[in-house]
């Protein structure tokens, strides 16, 4: 994230990957919307010489997620996630819940960086405590969807082998 203020106008992966591509002689690691091998071939085909994968991860056995930001993955719907500042003091993606909607997913109220993860705390503690949501960091990227339930391993080796078929496809084609 590279805007902290007016984070409406940033701009997305696949348009910025070939730009920056363009621009510098250093390798471009691609993040942010790539949850599979299609993004993983499209961000190689833009350009980019890595790809880095945060929420496709999220339902790996490995993933040290609360059971509530587990659930808030495997139940809401692809139009639930906003970029906020409530949790963090900086802007980040997540599911909606209370605090969000309530505050306002970007608030000027919302403590700097680190004090508004202190901030909550105490009210996070009692909510997941009941088993709610309301005031926990759900953190996902807009392909949440496209989470698996295996192991970090197995969807590794997924993904990798799903973009090399799809890059020697397109290769093939081209």
């Amino acid at each position: 994230m590279f805007l902290s203020h007016n984070v409406d106008t940033q701009v997305g992966t696949m348009a910025l990957v070939p730009q920056i591509a363009d621009a510098v002689k250093v390798p471009v690691i691609a993040a942010g919307g790539i949850a599979d091998g299609r993004g993983i071939a499209a961000a190689f085909a833009l350009g980019a010489s890595g790809v880095q994968i945060g929420t496709a991860y999220l339902l790996c056995p490995e993933a040290t997620i609360r059971p509530v930001h587990r659930e808030a993955l495997l139940s809401a719907h692809e139009n639930e996630t906003a970029l906020t500042n409530v949790f963090t003091g900086r802007p980040a993606r997540g599911i909606m819940n209370r605090a969000m909607r309530e505050i306002g997913a970007i608030s000027d109220t919302a403590p700097d960086f680190p004090l508004a993860a202190t901030a909550l705390a105490p009210l996070r503690t009692k909510a997941e405590a009941a088993g709610r949501d309301d005031f926990t960091a759900l953190w996902a990227g807009q392909a949440f969807r496209l989470a698996k339930e295996m192991s970090a391993r197995d969807l590794t080796t997924m993904l990798a082998r799903d973009a090399q078929k799809r890059l020697e496809r397109g290769a093939a084609q081209g």
